[in-house]
């Protein structure tokens, strides 16, 4: 199984936010849309950073409640890790593993087009697993 195949299962649709939005509204926006992390984009749709409960987390400890008056742009990780559409789960699950990252946005031909947590790749290798339980089942099945 691939990144590919977890998209096709969630959908592409990326929530995204801009480098000026307060946090304050970027907290209301997880909450909202009940996610994890949001990629920080430009007008273009070219990623900037991500920004994560992790990263506000950071960001309190920090500065203290002033961080609702801080934005994205200041509390964002520049340096994002991505994937690609064809990247194996086993790939995957190693890079958030190794990396310490929850989100990853997917890049096809330079372009944002889907967004994975590490709760798709769990989830994407549990159906797997379901299927290859199943699998076996039945050739026991057939065999007797």
């Amino acid at each position: 199984m691939n990144v590919q195949a977890i998209l096709e299962a969630k959908g592409h649709d990326v929530v995204t936010t801009r480098p000026e939005t307060s946090i304050a509204d970027v907290c209301r926006l997880l909450q909202r849309r009940r996610i994890g992390a949001v990629p920080v984009v430009d007008d273009g749709g070219t990623i900037l950073g991500i920004l994560s409960e992790r990263d506000m987390v950071a960001g309190l400890s920090e500065h203290g409640v002033a961080v609702v008056g801080l934005t994205a742009g200041q509390l964002m990780t520049r340096q994002v890790r991505h994937c690609h559409p064809d990247d194996s789960i086993g790939e995957i699950m190693a890079v958030m593993t190794n990396r310490r990252v929850r989100h990853l946005p997917v890049i096809d031909e330079g372009r944002l087009c889907g967004l994975i947590s590490i709760g798709d790749v769990v989830k994407a290798r549990l159906d797997e697993a379901a299927l290859e339980v199943d699998s076996l089942r039945q050739y026991v099945m057939e065999a007797r």
